[in-house]
């Protein structure tokens, strides 16, 4: 039982985990922020706004041993939803624990480190795919042989159903990134054969639950039969406990609604229900999102509550009192062979096109449709969400207010720079340099890269001097956006918009479509685009992690009619004064409009700071955005 947490300082969600962990929480799951999981300092130019926002900052090897004060690590099941620095992350791990006297061979726990969703949804990755590989191999590798019990590997399905997989991609695509990995830790050379089942067995997975509860429940059924065949059939794991589907679970966040938010408790509990009923397929541990998320950060008291769940399905109900409650049941079967039949289909598909990191492009464009196409069931009515288009009445709820999410401090942003210059200036520089070059060596040479990444770790470096050397060897990577492959539909009140801006002065408006700072989640952005472009516009959509300075440039650029951004991870207001405080100073005057999770306490800022428009989710009706858009063009170019 976990709570996916962490904020501010590695002090503060100290704090957080132990107050949980006294609730009855039984893991932990850490969040780390995003300058953490794109590998850079918080005083780097690119970590503006962002430090301590959306998870815990986690620079060096103090800030580690600050985060898991009196938390045993040889006691501790521990999670670390990281990606692109999970090598690093990992190594400061190891580290902290080597210092209290636990050895590697007792840590237990999992770190993310799937790429290819970050490639194709989630957006905090740093290397191409190539290196990317080598990195997951390297650590699979060295986890074999020092750390058995702990997980390199947790392939991520779950942000795939949140950029808007179908059940069948979920499965497909991530089946299709471990068998990539797998298939590269065997050519590897740096494991034996004979310890390829506990390599296996190492790899888990984890899930999303969404709504649809019978479907999810067969879908995790179709999983569970695959990954055994797979295990079985490619790789010849005669252990069918090392081919156990092992996963744990975030239940949907795709889902979760501003509008109406106190709905978001009973989908939570159903989408937990998908992962706990079926004894054959159920989750080995739940995390579940609070009912506030579509907000803003949840408090510690909606945390709680989201703990509370867990806790009453276990211990009050009687599910676990009973076997496979959907043994013999003709629907279950039915659509799980429905589902597991389509998805190895789909696999062999991917397989045949190179496997998942040769085909990103590719399953990006899928993913951008399928979510188009819920976008577009949503906004026809033909997709019902309570709340939102369907039964929208409501009374004012007791759980409403300005202080119904967790706000950051922004004076953390500064105490963070602060501490990360002491860190070093008071570090042996010498013994550091000399780690760095032996991490360039590494990288280079092909050897394994964990064991000079300890080192480092041990040394004194931080996040950021890991990345750059790493950047510096291996590249840096602009995954696609999958825009184009998004096919338009003009159909009803879009056709209408379309209709309206062919009758534009001047030709139809240019729209530029940018997200500045480190959050990769651009879903909302990609849909944006598409229904731009399908009413008619010009877009220009050059996909993720842009600066301030970058997207003024290309506003002076591509002079367009209106800029539209989009932040969901809380950081707007610093980014966004810093676009207009920029366009002021080259007199770029294009109304600039403001998307994504944005408090209601903000509105007022920001439209006083100078932005012409704010659209929340709760804004589901991509045409009257659209419409909006162009209005504001007609309205820039008459001015």
């Amino acid at each position: 039982m976990r709570t996916y947490s962490g904020h501010s300082t590695a002090k503060k969600s100290n704090e957080l985990y132990r107050t949980n962990l006294a609730k009855g929480q039984t893991g932990l799951s850490i969040a780390f922020d995003l300058p953490t999981q794109t590998g850079y300092d918080p005083d780097s130019p690119m970590a503006r706004g962002e430090v301590g926002k959306v998870g815990v900052p986690v620079a060096h090897l103090g800030h580690m041993t600050t985060l898991l004060d009196g938390i045993p690590p040889g006691t501790m099941n521990t999670s670390m939803t990281i990606n692109a620095t999970a090598a690093w992350l990992l190594a400061l791990y190891v580290a902290n624990a080597e210092e209290q006297g636990t050895a590697p061979a007792a840590l237990r726990g999992t770190t993310q480190n799937d790429i290819v969703k970050e490639y194709l949804s989630r957006g905090t990755y740093i290397f191409p795919p190539v290196p990317s590989k080598r990195l997951i191999v390297d650590m699979v590798a060295w986890c074999t042989h020092h750390a058995p019990k702990w997980n390199p590997m947790n392939v991520c399905s779950y942000h795939l159903q949140e950029a808007g997989a179908t059940p069948v991609q979920e499965i497909a695509f991530s089946l299709a990134t471990a068998i990539d990995v797998l298939d590269a830790v065997r050519d590897s050379g740096q494991v034996e054969p004979e310890q390829f089942a506990q390599v296996f067995g190492s790899i888990s997975f984890f899930v999303n639950a969404g709504i649809r509860f019978v479907e999810e429940v067969c879908k995790l059924r179709a999983f569970t039969d695959l990954w055994d065949r797979i295990g079985l059939e490619r790789y010849g794991v005669t252990d069918a406990k090392a081919r156990r589907f092992r996963y744990g679970v975030q239940v949907n966040s795709l889902g979760l609604t501003e509008a109406q938010p106190e709905n978001n408790v009973q989908r939570i509990v159903l989408e937990m229900l998908a992962v706990t009923l079926s004894k054959k397929a159920r989750a080995r541990s739940v995390q579940l999102p609070a009912w506030n998320e579509a907000l803003g950060l949840p408090r510690p008291w909606d945390q709680q509550w989201s703990l509370r769940m867990q806790q009453v399905l276990a211990f009050e109900t009687d599910l676990l009192e009973y076997g496979d409650i959907f043994d013999g049941s003709t629907v279950i079967e039915t659509k799980t062979a429905a589902l597991r039949d389509a998805a190895w289909a789909e696999l062999q598909d991917v397989l045949d096109r190179g496997g998942a990191f040769e085909a990103v492009e590719e399953l990006k464009g899928r993913l951008v449709r399928s979510m188009a196409e819920r976008t577009r069931r949503i906004e026809a009515g033909d997709q019902v969400v309570v709340g939102v288009n369907a039964y929208t009445e409501t009374t004012d709820s007791p759980l409403g207010g300005t202080d119904n999410i967790l706000t950051v401090d922004p004076a953390v942003e500064a105490e963070m720079i602060a501490d990360v210059t002491a860190w070093r200036a008071g570090r042996d520089q010498v013994a550091v340099d000399a780690a760095l070059a032996e991490l360039r060596r590494a990288a280079i040479d092909g050897s394994n890269i964990m064991e000079p990444s300890i080192a480092l770790a041990k040394a004194g470096g931080t996040t950021g001097e890991w990345s750059s050397t790493l950047r510096e060897v291996f590249g840096e990577f602009r995954a696609p956006t999958g825009v184009s492959a998004a096919v338009g539909k003009r159909v009803g009140e879009l056709a209408e918009v379309a209709a309206y801006v062919k009758t534009i002065a001047g030709g139809p408006p240019k729209f530029l479509v940018a997200k500045p700072g480190l959050d990769g989640h651009s879903n909302g952005a990609e849909q944006i685009a598409v229904a731009a472009r399908d009413s008619g516009m010009e877009v220009v959509y050059a996909g993720i992690r842009s600066t301030p300075e970058q997207i003024v440039a290309a506003v002076r650029d591509e002079d367009p009619d209106v800029i539209g951004v989009s932040i969901l991870s809380g950081s707007h207001l610093s980014l966004v004064p810093d676009i207009l405080r920029l366009m002021a100073a080259d007199g770029l005057d294009a109304p600039l409009v403001v998307g994504g999770i944005i408090p209601e306490a903000d509105r007022q800022w920001l439209l006083d700071a100078g932005v012409a428009a704010i659209y929340t989710p709760k804004d589901y009706q991509l045409a009257q955005i659209m419409r909006g858009v162009a209005d504001l063009a007609v309205a820039h170019r008459n001015a």
